[in-house]
């Protein structure tokens, strides 16, 4: 008999938000025809939403998945998977400081993804990163296996908590390299002329305004960054900043993958600033599509590249890389990541880890 999974902690599918709807529409792809899948939805994101997704099930909650409004949701969802499937697979630690009481009431395996060390992010006020930080160790004490995506992570979980984590990546060979066709040329001119390219949401662990300075000091590299601007005041402030600056190109959050990979796949140079969390599917995606990376040296993205792209550490060590381009060995850095990506970062290798766990 098949086991019924439930997939906690995703705003929905079909996925268009984050990494975590990604591996959720994966795990969908590769694993449904094994397990009975049901996967919780935030109704405030898919109103119109269906009720069933390739091979998955929906059940949607009149909640947020994100912002404050992500702990009942999460809490919610938890509650009806107790009764409603045999194995929990929970993305992130939002809804977690139900699990001592949930344990109390069944013996269902839990599976918790913790994610990136939410509880360091910048975004977050005093109290947030407490909440965020004792769920986290709620999460790891409670759960019956704890995912990691990132070996940084993995060690955390084991120097904090003494408990292993397995470590289980994303994929990224869903992203196709593709021409850019006379449509995108015509509404977006400037990516006739080279050009770095970065791809996330505008908050300061990623970076933002580090990148901005840097490419406007140096002026020698156009830089398109697609993001949510209008997002908040931090958001709103740089592109007022940043907009007309004649090498710099501020554009909205693009949905249609296939125009972002036309975008993305053509650049001259991808730049990874997130300075927070673990393995980041963007730059999983990347490097699949064999990309140079000039990445933020933190361990995370050391990690993640296993220490074999380019680095910056500050404002003025990325305008330094900027102004000796030419000397950079871009194309044997795109080619290793490529090739890494290909070893490490697929999804039926994330797929397969994941149902190890459910069994």
């Amino acid at each position: 008999m098949r086991k019924k999974v439930a997939i906690v902690g995703t705003v929905g599918l079909p996925a268009k938000y984050g990494g975590f709807e990604t591996l959720a529409e994966h795990f969908v792809n590769q694993k449904g025809d094994e397990f009975d899948i049901l996967v919780y939805c935030s109704k405030k994101a898919y109103p119109e939403g269906p009720v069933a997704h390739e091979k998955a099930t929906l059940k949607y909650l009149p909640l947020n998945a994100n912002g404050i409004q992500s702990i009942p949701y999460d809490i919610w969802s938890i509650l009806y998977s107790v009764r409603k499937a045999d194995r929990l697979l929970i993305l992130g630690v939002s809804g977690c400081v139900i699990l001592p009481f949930v344990k109390l009431i069944t013996r269902k395996k839990i599976v918790v993804n913790i994610d990136g060390l939410e509880w360091k992010r910048d975004k977050w006020g005093k109290f947030a990163r407490k909440f965020l930080k004792f769920s986290e160790k709620l999460a790891v004490r409670y759960a019956d296996e704890v995912i990691a995506d990132n070996k940084v992570i993995q060690d955390h979980v084991k120097k904090s908590y003494k408990k292993n984590a397995q470590l289980i990546a994303y994929g990224g060979d869903h992203t196709r390299s593709e021409n850019i066709s006379s449509d995108t040329f015509l509404k977006f001119p400037f990516l006739k002329e080279p050009y770095a390219f970065k791809v996330c949401r505008i908050e300061p662990e990623n970076n933002i305004e580090l990148i901005l300075k840097a490419f406007s000091k140096s002026g020698k590299l156009n830089l398109v960054i697609i993001g949510n601007w209008e997002n908040s005041d931090y958001s709103s402030r740089l592109k007022a900043e940043y907009d007309n600056v004649q090498n710099i190109f501020l554009l909205d959050p693009i949905y249609d993958q296939r125009k972002l990979n036309e975008i993305r796949s053509n650049c001259l140079l991808y730049v990874h600033g997130h300075s927070a969390g673990g393995t980041n599917p963007s730059l999983v995606e990347a490097m699949y599509l064999g990309l140079p990376i000039l990445a933020y040296g933190i361990n995370y993205n050391r990690e993640s590249t296993k220490n074999q792209a380019l680095y910056f550490e500050d404002k003025d060590s990325l305008v330094s890389a900027l102004s000796k381009l030419e000397s950079l060995p871009l194309k044997e850095v795109g080619e290793k990541m490529s090739d890494m990506a290909k070893e490490e970062y697929m999804w039926v290798k994330v797929a397969n880890a994941y149902a190890r766990l459910f069994i």
